[in-house]
């Protein structure tokens, strides 16, 4: 686990409860010693440009969690540092309750998962808006291509820890992307299959 990850989500609170349950001299040497996770590696990057969806956590005025679910191609979240991302925010139903939140607190957290593979890697970090009319260029560059003109604004994203996920309990599923070569695969045994067995009633060759 990393250092800057543990120190932020072992609050009070949560070092008490680690104490009652036994496990909190484990965790305390993770926040001494823990990697050093302010910064994206190879792995979090390749992982990152992977994904076509990802979950972002915001915190409202009141004080309720809010979870948004974003998708695109892949990589339309984007590495565009070891130490921030970043994505075009596009049209949708204009409620902007993760926009609105961020103009009062700019914590977020983001939960990436990769369902066939049994991966997951939360991050956490400091998010800020950046609308058309302040750096539209920006804004056009993070939109996936061909929907330059749905963007309307840049979320940007500072790194303050990430952490990887055990595959305990996480459910393979697959994409109809993903799915398509296997079932290309499946489809062509099964014609193979087919030939073989009309060659046996025949007695000919396949």
């Amino acid at each position: 686990m990393g250092r800057h990850y543990a120190e932020i989500a072992f609050t009070p609170a949560v070092q008490a409860e680690q104490t009652r349950i036994g496990s909190r001299s484990r965790y305390e040497r993770v926040a001494r010693d823990g990697r050093e996770d302010g910064q994206l590696g190879p792995d979090e990057t390749a992982f990152i440009a992977a994904r076509d969806s990802v979950y972002m956590a915001s915190v409202s005025e009141t004080g309720w969690p809010y979870l948004q679910h974003r998708g695109g191609p892949p990589g339309f979240l984007r590495v565009l540092s070891p130490t921030q991302l970043g994505f075009a925010d596009l049209v949708g139903n204009r409620q902007h309750v993760s926009v609105g939140n961020l103009a009062g607190d700019d914590r977020v957290a983001l939960f990436l998962m990769d369902y066939p593979a049994r991966r997951r890697l939360k991050i956490l970090g400091h998010a800020r808006v950046v609308r058309e009319g302040e750096d539209a260029a920006l804004v056009a560059d993070l939109a996936p291509p061909g929907l330059e003109d749905r963007a309307e604004r840049a979320i940007l994203i500072d790194i303050a820890g990430f952490e990887w996920n055990c595959p305990q309990h996480i459910t393979p599923r697959y994409t109809a992307a993903e799915l398509a070569p296997l079932v290309a695969r499946l489809e062509t045994a099964e014609a193979e299959l087919a030939e073989l067995r009309a060659a046996q009633r025949t007695g000919g060759e396949p």
